[in-house]
């Protein structure tokens, strides 16, 4: 039998050129009461996705409660003057739809999703929410144990005391330092104090309402005209924050938890809005240091030196202000190595072009995530909520692989000396002071907390 030679592939095949996008086709229209609509069409599937973005959250009511819209957005959808939780449960099965509710630092929003068929009864118990929430005292009640039953738990998480420590680092006096309400804060929460914040903030000239689905978008603004079309309210009155603090030189707060077994670290450093145009340079730079799973910070700390399963580093926007953050849970004994590592990745990012084959493999990573997350409705929904929150342009997605793809090493590198600032990097730890604050003082003056936050 004649022998044949079978050949080994050793390489690895060639990327496929990058498909094109096609954009849904996307309406806007402003409602007489003010109200913002945003329809983009997408029929893969006969469904839609919506959000009620509402323009105001912590943030604003920060000098009150801290969380007080988070605690808002959580009753909402308790009742309303017509139906019960029990009613609006019963309603969302029978029409096979999804509805929730939150708040952050900037936003509120009643996200939403159901059947196309059943638009407009969902649309109705959205406006229903956002004009006629009832706050039910016993709803209220039960909302506010949880989140105190929360609060307390948060105080024995690494990683929520870790945040809480480096945003009063970096933001000081300004509301983006609070990330959350106290247990006394919470155990004050009245049911008035909810019904303000809802009076104040939902309202038609302060919302956005974004759908993302199967149907007809002139059909569908008849359906919104005629169920959002009674809502009326004003604009919240506009409010100033302090400046955030501006901490310089490297500093080492270390939070004190007795008998911890690993530490958490956090590093922070004041950053850029995604409205800067230098964001999308910034987002490359952070997908190369510590942004991705096959980053320069993973590869180090994680695959070669085996320090820790999960570090990663963020370019976290907020409205008004964003920072940059790197944090990994690492072994007692390798803090001080890990430290080092994170350094020197950082300060080689500063101090070198990245090489033109790496350059290329994240901008192909950053396209591609961003290609996949234009997968669905949902993954739709949150890329036009983001611009619409963020004010960014209105051809930013069309444009954003483009300009991923035109980033330079040169931009690259000086977008890492502007902003990876090395040199003022606030530096948490989150573990046992006797295991760890010899390592911790090696890198900076170092400040010790305990779990509830005070200074020891």
């Amino acid at each position: 039998m004649a022998s044949r030679t079978v050949e080994v592939a050793t390489g690895v095949p060639p990327l496929a050129p990058e498909r094109e996008v096609i954009w849904p086709k996307r309406a806007k229209k402003q409602l007489a009461n003010g109200l913002e609509v945003i329809l983009a069409e997408s029929h893969s599937i006969p469904k839609f996705h919506g959000e009620l973005l509402l323009r105001s959250g912590n943030a604003t009511v920060a000098d009150r409660a801290p969380g007080l819209a988070e605690m808002t957005a959580s009753v909402l959808r308790s009742g309303t003057r017509k139906r019960g939780s029990r009613k609006i449960e019963e309603d969302l099965r029978r029409i096979g739809a999804d509805l929730s509710t939150q708040a952050g630092s900037d936003v509120s929003a009643v996200s939403f999703s159901g059947l196309s068929e059943f638009a407009e009864p969902l649309l109705d118990l959205v406006q229903e929410l956002a004009r006629e929430a009832s706050f039910p005292e016993a709803d209220f009640e039960r909302e506010r144990r949880q989140k105190l039953e929360e609060v307390k738990l948060n105080r024995t998480q690494p990683s929520f005391l870790a945040n809480e420590r480096l945003r009063k680092v970096l933001f000081g006096a300004h509301p983006y330092a609070l990330v959350s309400p106290t247990e006394a804060q919470v155990a004050a929460y009245k049911r008035e104090d909810l019904q303000s914040v809802y009076r104040e903030f939902y309202t038609p000239q302060n919302a956005l309402l974004l759908l993302v689905g199967d149907f007809e978008p002139q059909e569908m603004l008849k359906s919104i005209e005629k169920v959002f079309g009674p809502w009326s309210g004003k604009k919240p009155e506009p409010r100033t924050f302090p400046a955030p603090a501006s901490p310089r030189g490297r500093r080492v707060y270390l939070v004190h938890v007795p008998g911890a077994v690993q530490t958490q670290i956090l590093a922070g450093c004041h950053a850029i809005t995604r409205k800067h145009p230098d964001w999308i340079k910034l987002g490359l730079t952070n997908s190369l240091y510590g942004g991705a799973f096959n980053s320069r910070l993973v590869m180090n700390i994680r695959e070669d030196k085996g320090y820790t399963y999960s570090p990663r580093s963020a370019v976290n926007a907020l409205r008004q202000h964003g920072f940059f953050s790197v944090s990994a849970a690492v072994r007692n004994d390798v803090v001080a190595a890990s430290l080092t590592e994170m350094f020197y990745e950082l300060d080689k990012l500063r101090s070198l072009a990245v090489p033109p084959a790496e350059l290329a493999d994240a901008q192909n990573y950053l396209s591609g995530v961003f290609s996949l997350s234009l997968a669905t409705q949902d993954g739709l929904l949150t890329q036009f909520s983001n611009v619409a929150q963020h004010e960014l342009p209105d051809d930013y997605l069309e444009t954003y692989r483009a300009k991923v793809r035109a980033v330079t090493s040169e931009d690259l590198l000086a977008t890492a000396r502007k902003y990876l600032d090395s040199a003022n990097l606030q530096v948490v730890l989150v573990g046992d002071r006797a295991q760890i604050e010899s390592q911790a003082a090696l890198f900076g003056e170092l400040e010790i907390f305990d779990a509830q936050g005070n200074r020891i």
